[in-house]
């Protein structure tokens, strides 16, 4: 066993447990174990047990999101001190400058991109576990042989199964376009959900001073980079693996745009649109502003006078 099977094995056992797992829980509901329908749904519950159990990591990303928010202005300032200065000193300079603030800040500008990493050994467990099963591999845990026939005759729509890439349909003999439209349906939906994903933070979720400093032109960069490069690599993919990245995309969506609309960065654009619901609604709070009250002075009560003690007062 090579080194990328030796880590990709406790990956690929758990990932095997979990889709064995939602097989059986399905077909004891009365599917057919060999239908497409049962393993998508399998792939769909390993969908949902991966990504609740990187909700840690997302809540992570969000704080590390607010951070880089508060220091963007001092980004910015770092950015101007240097501007126009191309040699190497000032360069090392300023990039000392920028990793010193983002280590007291405790923030990192790939933070955002940790839950996508975190999920490629399993993309790519999934992937080696459906290679295996399209060769009649026995699977390294509860995978069993006819399981594995299953998982890999099983079939999208009926017509398309689940190991099968649009470059494998291009280049069967004869040319098998059902899968193929299939699969680049599938590469179309994987890179524009991939798009939307990122253009949800981008748009929406950052604030003007965040929009002027680096970290703005590196989620920038990631808009249209991460996007191509799964329209690219995605016509080599199972059909499988495919739909899994479907619905983890569609998953982060959801996720999401219920952060982005209850909890928004301070200053974006949606934090306004937070803002001007809660007015329409009666409930916003400005929590930031502080009220001070004002005893109002009563009048002092005057005390009845003696004829005596008026007359003493008179002299």
């Amino acid at each position: 066993m090579d080194i990328i099977g030796t880590i990709l094995w406790p990956i690929k056992w758990v990932i095997e447990l979990i889709l064995v797992a939602f097989h059986w829980l399905f077909t004891a509901t009365g599917l057919d174990p060999a239908a497409g329908i049962t393993w998508v749904l399998a792939i769909v519950g390993l969908v949902i047990v991966v990504r609740a159990a990187l909700i840690p990591v997302f809540v992570r990303q969000i704080r590390s999101q607010r951070k880089m928010l508060e220091v963007a202005p001092e980004l910015k300032k770092i950015q101007d001190k240097y501007k126009g200065k191309r040699d190497q000193f000032s360069r090392e300079a300023m990039s000392r400058e920028t990793m010193a603030l983002y280590k007291k800040a405790g923030t990192n500008p790939m933070s955002s991109c940790l839950p996508l990493l975190l999920q490629m050994p399993i993309f790519f467990g999934l992937f080696s576990v459906l290679n295996d099963a399209q060769a009649g591999k026995t699977g390294v845990g509860v995978l069993t042989q006819q399981l594995a026939e299953q998982f890999s005759n099983a079939s999208l729509f009926g017509i398309a199964p689940l190991h099968s890439s649009f470059q494998g349909a291009m280049e069967a003999n004869p040319q098998q376009v059902a899968v193929m439209v299939i699969a680049a349906v599938m590469v179309v939906l994987m890179t524009g959900s991939q798009f939307i994903t990122q253009l949800q933070i981008v748009s929406k979720n950052m604030s003007e001073e965040t929009k002027a400093s680096p970290t703005f032109r590196q989620q920038r960069i990631l808009l249209y980079i991460l996007p191509l490069v799964f329209a690219f690599s995605g016509f080599t993919f199972p059909i499988g693996v495919m739909f899994y990245w479907l619905a983890s995309n569609f998953w982060t969506m959801g996720q999401q745009f219920l952060v982005i609309r209850n909890m928004p960065s301070p200053g974006s654009q949606a934090a306004k649109d937070r803002e001007e619901r809660l007015a329409r609604r009666g409930k916003l709070t400005r929590p930031d502003v502080e009220i001070v009250q004002v005893e109002e002075k009563k009048p002092q009560r005057q005390q009845p006078v003696g004829k005596n003690r008026a007359k003493k007062k008179g002299r």
